[in-house]
């Protein structure tokens, strides 16, 4: 059962569900209890330091690994089933090309060996590769195959897409049309899954951001409240002559201070008392900003905490 923001209470059937569910290499626990749960229409960001568990969960979803404890299911059913059913999508991150065909050709085997297909044409059209349909495959550039990837990940009617680091190596214009396509799926009631490292487009495009850390989920919620959840914000300001660093580390709430040239950056955790405190040193900032922090702030700030805990 879930909670709407209306308080009305809704039943909604998850289309992906991991509950406890471990995996361990050696002495290394890439996934540690983790239990989520995915719904329709839902966009959705997986976000991580390297060594995170992001890959290793990704696998799990894709039946590409089994879990050591803990049941992951899609679509009520095993990832084998619902893949074999037609229901899932994925776009991986290399691999996966063949190379002596044209993309028009590897995309129409795609197609045809889909439960349910799109037409080649539109498949083609979709990922913005109609125009190299008749290139070889081993001429294209990174971005090319990145798109020719996204079109044999939607080849037919997926209920789930799973992305991982869809747009490395597209250009700024292929990168904007590819988000707008994938808006359109969600939209469409399909679910989006996304592993990024660009922080700028899990903020921009996904409805819900989960924070991964050694294999546990550390963060779940908007990117809105990802923010919100690091506890601190953003000030910046420029000052004249010599600036006294160990009086401005003194500051009370600091979370961080950078220091370059003029100007000082600084995150705290009560921005109003570390303001007042800056004129209490009798300085008089210019320029002075008070922001909340970024998704990439944030995440670092999650991470760096979490780090903390665990030293």
């Amino acid at each position: 059962m879930t909670t709407t923001a209306t308080g009305a209470t809704a039943t909604r059937t998850a289309v992906v569900s991991f509950d406890q569910v471990s995996k361990v290499y050696g002495a290394v626990r890439a996934v540690d209890g983790l239990t989520l749960d995915l719904h329709p229409g839902e966009t959705v960001a997986l976000l991580g330091p390297n060594g995170a568990g992001k890959s290793s969960t990704l696998d799990l979803l894709l039946g590409l690994r089994t879990a050591d404890s803990g049941t992951v299911s899609l679509f009520g059913t095993t990832p084998q089933e619902a893949i074999k059913a037609g229901r899932v999508g994925a776009m991986l991150q290399s691999g996966g090309l063949m190379e002596d065909v044209t993309v028009e050709e590897l995309v129409r085997l795609a197609c045809d060996l889909h439960p349910r297909p799109h037409p080649v044409g539109d498949v083609l059209a979709r990922a913005g590769i109609a125009s190299i349909a008749g290139r070889m495959v081993n001429k294209l550039s990174g971005g090319q195959e990145q798109r020719v990837r996204f079109a044999l990940a939607t080849a037919g009617a997926n209920d789930l897409i799973v992305l991982d680091e869809p747009t490395t190596g597209m250009d700024v214009t292929a990168r904007q049309a590819f988000w707008a396509t994938m808006r359109e799926q969600a939209e469409q009631g399909r679910t989006v899954l996304f592993a990024t490292h660009y922080l700028e487009e899990a903020d921009a495009i996904a409805d819900r951001v989960l924070v991964l850390h050694k294999g546990r989920l550390l963060a779940d919620g908007t990117a809105a409240e990802i923010k919100a959840k690091a506890g601190a914000r953003r000030i910046s300001f420029e000052l004249e002559g010599a600036i006294n660093e160990d009086a401005l580390r003194a500051l009370p709430f600091l979370a961080s201070l950078d220091v370059n040239g003029r100007r000082v950056r600084i995150q705290s955790h009560n921005a109003d008392a570390t303001v007042h405190a800056v004129y209490g040193l009798g300085l008089y900032p210019r320029e002075l900003e008070v922001a909340g922090l970024g998704l990439e702030q944030a995440f670092v700030a999650i991470t760096e905490a979490e780090e903390a805990r665990n030293s």
